[in-house]
């Protein structure tokens, strides 16, 4: 009776969260559709449909990361640490990362897009770049390696291959980054993270539990970029169409969702599934938790499994025609250029309903003791957002190379990584991966390819990247905001000092004033 009431009282937090962060898009969205974007009923009906359905899949997914998601991650991580075998730490590493790379719904969506490169080879590849990379964050984590070193490293090797891939498949190979990580290996990975540091007692074990998801977030880039080169593609492309939904009355608005949740439905069992088995098998052998303990990871991943189908619906169903339709709408009218401002405004709020965002901020301020808050998190976050969608709708209208961003931009964040407390460094690369989630993938990008199709422009080159530039403008502004901590605890510590020197002088004699 007890555990019922707590989890209704904690659904109805989850309630309040969710309506806080999807509210201002929904109420944005409809202030452009009775101004200057009007779309038709049929897809307002339907984006207001999804909307519900993205609050409520937003209540069940966060409660139960917090309840299955995070607790299975942080007994695994500290498990296999604990085995003081490294044969054994980077097989199972690899393991994990492969599965769960698989088990993400937004990378067979992407698979989908590629048409140069068969569906089972680019998830294979991508899964094991993963994999691989889930091992060297392992490693860096065990051996307390530098994170800047590495990922000036990798990304020096990330940008040298990307040199000689296809234009076509640059702006695939770095949307791939971010679209890997999303609302299923987030909370497990960063959750194996804290596991990791939990066995560690030196002080900068709590840097060092993030990071994770910032290397992991390399794995899908390089390998789309080595494919490339393999397969030599002519287009690498994206498959743009779209179906503009036409719903008459309230029983087809409902049939088209109900035709859309059997589908997540399956989808989301068999990406849970392969996490599942793996923590069943890892409770038999290691684990070894009590019944009550268990009950409630069950009860979790219950609430995790409605709370991914509620939401998948809503932004695939609801959201995406209304994002493609609305970028349509104000490409093709007398000011396109009003794109570049809507875009940043949306980007602000929007990130805000990425679930795995969500699973970051919490997570950030619980291990930082409140040090960094979720709101300051938040608010970063949703600048860095802003910021991007602003650049990417530049993109879309002039048709500049994405590579003229993604360059300067990953040598400004590779290199103020050097002169940022570590922990900021760390926060920062991993929000990258978790800020471009589905809510980017299913509505931003739409936005941008209805508005490249209004104004002509080339689909491939110019409205993909999108999801690149999302991931990469947090790595920014986070660090900016880790500088900020720095000089005002640097002017704290110095005013200080200033106050001590002053109240030693006043406990001084005259003529001890005169001697000093």
């Amino acid at each position: 009776m007890k555990t019922g009431r707590l989890l209704a009282a904690g659904l109805l937090e989850k309630l309040k969260e969710s309506l806080i962060s999807v509210l201002p898009t929904i109420i944005l969205v409809l202030a452009l559709s009775f101004t200057v974007a009007p779309i038709s009923s049929s897809i307002l009906l339907c984006f207001l449909m999804g909307g519900a359905l993205l609050i409520l899949g937003m209540m069940f997914f966060t409660l139960g990361a917090e309840l299955a998601m995070t607790p299975m991650g942080e007994r695994v991580g500290t498990c296999i640490t604990r085995s003081k075998r490294l044969w054994m730490i980077i097989a199972l590493a690899f393991f994990l990362g492969f599965i769960i790379t698989i088990s993400e719904p937004d990378l067979q969506v992407l698979a989908r897009q590629v048409a140069s490169v068969p569906d089972s080879v680019l998830i294979l590849a991508v899964a094991c770049g993963v994999g691989f990379f889930l091992v060297v964050a392992f490693l860096r984590m065990l051996f307390s390696i530098s994170l800047p070193k590495m990922l000036s490293v990798f990304y020096l090797l990330v940008f040298v291959l990307a040199f000689f891939a296809p234009d076509s498949f640059q702006s695939v190979a770095f949307d791939s980054g971010g679209v890997t990580t999303g609302p299923m290996t987030v909370p497990f990975i960063m959750a194996l993270g804290v596991g990791l540091a939990a066995v560690r007692n030196d002080r900068h074990a709590v840097e060092d539990s993030f990071g994770l998801v910032a290397l992991c977030s390399i794995g899908p880039i390089l390998a789309i970029l080595i494919l490339s080169l393999i397969y030599r593609p002519d287009g690498g492309n994206y498959a743009a169409s779209l179906t503009i939904p036409e719903i008459r009355d309230s029983v087809e608005l409902w049939e088209l969702f109900a035709h859309g949740i059997p589908e997540y439905m399956s989808e989301i069992a068999l990406s849970l599934l392969p996490i599942i088995l793996f923590f069943a098998v890892f409770q038999i052998l290691v684990l070894k938790l009590p019944k009550r303990q268990l009950l409630k990871i069950l009860a979790g991943l219950v609430y995790t499994y409605i709370g991914l189908v509620l939401f998948l619906t809503g932004v695939n169903v609801g959201f995406l025609p209304a994002g493609n339709y609305l970028g349509n709408v104000m490409g093709s009218s007398s000011y396109p250029w009003l794109l570049v401002p809507v875009a940043m405004i949306l980007g602000f709020f929007i990130v805000r309903a990425e679930p795995a965002v969500y699973v970051l901020n919490k997570q950030v301020e619980e291990i930082t003791d409140g040090a960094i808050s979720e709101k300051s998190m938040g608010m970063a976050l949703s600048a860095g957002v802003a910021f991007s969608l602003g650049i990417a709708m530049i993109r879309v209208l002039t048709g500049i190379s994405i590579m003229w961003f993604i360059i300067p931009g990953y040598a400004i964040a590779i290199g103020i990584s050097f002169f940022v407390p570590k922990i900021y460094t760390a926060i920062a690369f991993d929000s990258g991966g978790v800020a471009s989630g589905p809510m980017t993938a299913a509505f931003l990008l739409p936005l941008a390819q209805g508005a490249c199709a209004a104004v002509g422009g080339n689909m491939v080159t110019d409205a993909f990247g999108v999801v690149a530039m999302v991931a990469m403008t947090p790595l920014i502004t986070i660090q900016l905001m880790g500088i900020y901590a720095k000089v005002k605890s640097r002017i704290t510590a110095g005013r200080e000092k200033v106050s001590d020197a002053s109240y030693g002088l006043e406990l001084l004699g005259d003529d001890e004033i005169i001697e000093l």
